[in-house]
């Protein structure tokens, strides 16, 4: 059996920007993709804490170091920027995998930097 687990997470990332005219995506800085082993065009799910919205996207490079969140297409009408969200992706798992999983956790401070990484 296969179980379906968090993979990967970036906490209290804060938007930077929203540009509605963009075919869709989330934009994150290469160094936060880096951290927690996301790819781009990999299917995100991104939660708003500031107004609880949940949606499912795709991640897109942005500049690295740059900090950059950004919203593009559609998900531009789920948050603003300054909102704090949290983005995460699912993998699955067999039973064998399971005694040494763990997922890749960053926490983020405000400049959308890593402050803390948690069990890579």
């Amino acid at each position: 059996m296969n179980r379906q687990m968090l993979r990967a997470k970036l906490h209290r990332a804060t938007i930077t920007e929203a540009n509605l005219d963009y075919e869709g995506s989330l934009t994150i800085d290469k160094d936060l993709l880096d951290a927690v082993g996301i790819i781009p065009f990999e299917r995100v799910k991104v939660y708003n804490i500031n107004n609880g919205e949940r949606f499912d996207t795709y991640a897109i490079e942005g500049k690295r170091g740059s900090g950059v969140i950004g919203l593009n297409g559609a998900a531009a009408r789920k948050g603003m920027v300054g909102d704090l969200i949290i983005i995460v992706t699912f993998g699955f798992y067999g039973e064998d995998e399971l005694e040494k999983y763990h997922p890749n956790i960053a926490l983020l401070n405000e400049q959308n930097k890593v402050k803390e990484m948690l069990y890579r």
